[in-house]
């Protein structure tokens, strides 16, 4: 990572790259999650990797459910604990909640190792080793949970996650969370927040956001959260990435025109 220079036009997508390579090497990122990273990152030149005005709207509804719930957690896979370990603990300790750790391609040693990763990092709570409850509906790993965490929460944060949990936990009667790069996914449509955004910017984001909106009494909060239309926010994400096409094709278009006047003029002369 540190051979990459900053000033590469590439650098950031370039970091994520090497911290999930970097992950599988150190056992806390599944093979498989190399392949949801890049499926991301396609996603992320979409919107021209930028926080828009949707995924803004997003993260602070985000933030004011996060802000109102009595037993929010926040969820962490292997992609999560490989791109943002610091990220995530900051936001778990700024709301002091628990983190937990469930994995689709479980194995207790991967669980292990991303726990103490994210106690290294200063996390104060990590749960998921020792899960002893099962979300409803689902039959693979990913039904895992801890009473006192996940199982028992009323708000739970889903980063990079799969769309069958996220309807599951929905299912419960949890409000969930996620942040997930396709506006199209099952995922963010099946969530109660979308926000769609790189993990890398969204999460110091809604910490950041969390910071700023606690000052704020409950009843704005909940004001906040009784105004934001997720599906607005989808339709919005979708026309955003329609714009930057636009505006793209627009500038190529242009350059080419400009290209084959100053052919013809040269050509004339």
């Amino acid at each position: 990572m540190t051979d990459i220079p900053e000033s590469h036009p590439r650098y950031a997508s370039l970091v994520a790259r090497e911290r999930v390579t970097e992950g599988v090497k150190r056992g806390f990122t599944s093979c498989q999650g190399l392949i949801a990273q890049g499926r991301g990152e396609c996603f992320d030149y979409l919107l021209g990797e930028r926080t828009t005005y949707s995924a803004e709207a997003a993260t602070k509804a985000a933030a004011a459910l996060l802000l109102l719930a009595e037993r929010p957690a926040l969820s962490v896979n292997g992609n999560v604990a490989a791109l943002v370990p610091e990220e995530i603990v900051a936001l778990a300790n700024a709301l002091a909640i628990p983190l937990e750790v469930n994995l689709f391609h479980r194995s207790e040693e991967r669980v292990k190792k991303i726990a103490e990763l994210l106690l290294e990092k200063g996390a104060k709570e990590v749960m998921g080793e020792h899960p002893d409850a099962s979300v409803p509906g689902l039959e693979h790993a990913r039904a895992l949970a801890t009473r006192g965490g996940i199982y028992d929460a009323d708000v739970v944060l889903i980063p990079l996650e799969d769309g069958d949990r996220c309807e599951a936990l929905t299912a419960m009667g949890k409000k969930v969370i996620a942040i997930d790069l396709n506006p199209l996914s099952r995922t963010a449509r099946k969530a109660t927040v979308s926000i769609v955004d790189n993990i890398l910017r969204a999460v110091p984001h809604l910490t950041d956001q969390v910071r700023q909106l606690s000052a704020l009494p409950r009843t704005d909060l909940e004001r906040m959260v009784q105004e934001y239309d997720n599906e607005k926010v989808l339709r919005d994400a979708v026309q955003e990435i329609q714009d930057h096409l636009n505006r793209q094709f627009s500038c190529t278009c242009t350059h080419r025109r400009r290209g084959a006047e100053s052919t013809i003029s040269l050509a004339d002369k």
